[in-house]
């Protein structure tokens, strides 16, 4: 394969992005620990997914798998119906900063930069040098009205240390939908926050997966915010072993 996957809209029968009969596997000692044994899913444009389990269950493992964080010790990632294992680091690099965006329980926001500096990164390191100097300051209004959007667009200039975490967690999605990705894959998103922020955040993510169609991947020990996604599943040992159908009001049909 010489070219990334291509931006055009999945097929309506087509999933987004799924994985057939992944497998991870990490050294332990002198032998090895399966984390994920042969895992099936699939996910569809414009649908919010929880992936709830015990801690070790395999369901950060799988989210850093799909959103070419690692790499499958055996099995298929296929998105929009082409196989990511076949793209190059630089290619795998161009996919996650152009199709995907990532939020983290630990905010993961880079300490010396703003919180507009840290949500236009994205988009500058997709520019490149040549387009960065051209169109900066259409990158920076971008950033600028996600984070207003957020409800921090009296907070522009504010380093991390000087926000809270529900701030934090405001600043880390507006990054993640810098570049207007199609998946946003969500690693416990409300995990250091209080329930009436995590509703905020919940909140937060229904509205651009309404008004974008951009599709949210959540792991989560959150049952509250994970009742409130379009499809629940759950992971033990490394496998799916329940589904369930949305049960919240905030749910909506993919």
């Amino acid at each position: 394969m010489t070219d990334s996957p291509s931006p055009a809209p999945a097929a309506a029968d087509q999933p987004l992005l799924e994985c057939r009969n992944l497998v991870r596997n990490f050294k332990s000692g002198d032998g090895e620990l399966c984390v994920l044994r042969g895992v099936d899913f699939a996910l569809h444009q414009g649908e919010i997914a929880g992936i709830v389990g015990s801690s070790g269950a395999g369901k950060s493992t799988l989210l850093h798998l799909l959103g070419l964080l690692d790499t499958p010790t055996s099995g298929e990632i296929l998105y929009r119906g082409k196989d990511l294992a076949r793209l190059s680091q630089e290619q795998a690099a161009k996919v996650r900063n152009r199709e995907f965006g990532f939020v983290f329980q630990s905010f993961h926001l880079l300490p010396e930069f703003s919180a507009l500096e840290n949500v236009i990164m994205p988009g500058r390191i997709g520019a490149g040098a040549l387009a960065w100097m051209r169109d900066a300051d259409k990158l920076r209004a971008a950033a600028e009205d996600l984070l207003k959007r957020v409800g921090l667009g009296s907070r522009l200039s504010h380093v991390p240390s000087r926000l809270s975490g529900g701030e934090k967690q405001r600043v880390a999605l507006a990054r993640a939908l810098m570049n207007r990705p199609a998946v946003v894959f969500c690693d416990e998103p409300t995990g250091n926050l209080d329930s009436r922020t995590a509703d905020e955040i919940f909140a937060l993510i229904t509205e651009f997966n309404r008004e974008r169609g951009q599709t949210f991947l959540i792991v989560t020990h959150d049952q509250h915010i994970a009742e409130r996604a379009q499809r629940r599943l759950q992971m033990a040992d490394g496998r799916f072993v329940a589904a369930s159908a949305p049960t919240g009001a905030d749910a909506t049909a993919p």
